[in-house]
């Protein structure tokens, strides 16, 4: 899939596809980094200052439920990012659109890094709740094998010279791995795990205010977080796509004016030959 700008022969057809072809994203995105930067940092200045200095310790886990402001963040972050990923992985194999695989391999590190985050800070929360590191429980085991998923994917991307050309099987793995999310979200339900279920009920909120409000206010600010760096990666991504793309057509170039095919060097009398 082509990254370069738009012509009257490739103008997108509507205004979503507009909004999101590579060379018009790239307009009106760089207007947005700065913003949600600012954005970024508030939010987490406020949550911070919530989570450590305005929230009280829990009855029972103490000064230890000040980790759940990062856990659970990074936790939910570990779902969504992939979620993301999957309806790329739609739009790349349904649509063909120029920018879903861009967006989905941007996402791919970036979920890998929050559910290490969420699975170390797991650990540490666990250790002093529940006497243990690690219980191959339902919703650890899932969120272990959903770190794997992402490493897997990033290895993969790293297989193809040509990213496009591979972008379609890198789909297909995406959205077989997506049976793992809904494994994640019901483990609780489905199996005995040491988890708690979902804080949010239908009688309200299983948890004060006081509690509830950093978590929300971090939740926010990883969520941020996410979207900035995805944004950046995004940017870099297409430049990066751009820049091999005219590397090898100056070198198509150069073989076709030097009388050599694509495929073929030039051996030691100036004759090609084929590689």
């Amino acid at each position: 899939m082509s990254m370069d700008n738009t012509s009257p022969v490739n103008r997108p057809r509507n205004w979503f596809s507009a909004l999101a072809h590579p060379g018009i994203f790239l307009g009106w995105s760089r207007h947005f980094i700065r913003p949600l930067i600012f954005l970024t940092a508030v939010t987490f200045v406020i949550g911070l200052w919530f989570s450590f200095f305005n929230s009280p310790p829990d009855y029972q886990m103490g000064e230890t439920v000040r980790i759940m402001y990062i856990h659970v963040p990074t936790a939910w972050l570990s779902q969504m990012i992939y979620s993301i990923m999957a309806i790329s992985a739609i739009g790349s194999l349904v649509w063909r659109h120029p920018l879903a695989d861009v967006a989905m391999k941007a996402a791919a590190p970036l979920g890998a890094a929050f559910t290490a985050m969420a699975l170390f800070t797991g650990a540490l929360w666990g250790r002093p709740t529940w006497g243990t590191y690690w219980e191959w429980d339902g919703r650890m085991t899932s969120t272990l094998v959903l770190f794997l998923m992402y490493l897997g994917l990033v290895a993969l991307w790293n297989t193809f010279s040509e990213q496009s050309r591979g972008a379609r099987i890198i789909a297909v793995f995406t959205l077989v791995g997506a049976i793992n999310i809904p494994i994640i979200k019901f483990s609780v339900e489905w199996w005995n795990a040491l988890h708690q279920p979902s804080i949010i009920k239908a009688d309200g909120l299983s948890m004060p205010a006081s509690i509830y409000t950093p978590l929300l206010i971090m939740t926010l600010a990883f969520t941020l977080l996410f979207f900035v760096l995805h944004l950046v990666n995004i940017r870099s991504e297409i430049f990066r796509r751009r820049a091999n793309s005219l590397e090898r057509r100056h070198v198509m170039e150069s073989g076709s004016e030097s009388g050599h095919g694509a495929g073929e060097w030039p051996d030691g009398n100036g004759n090609g030959r084929e590689t």
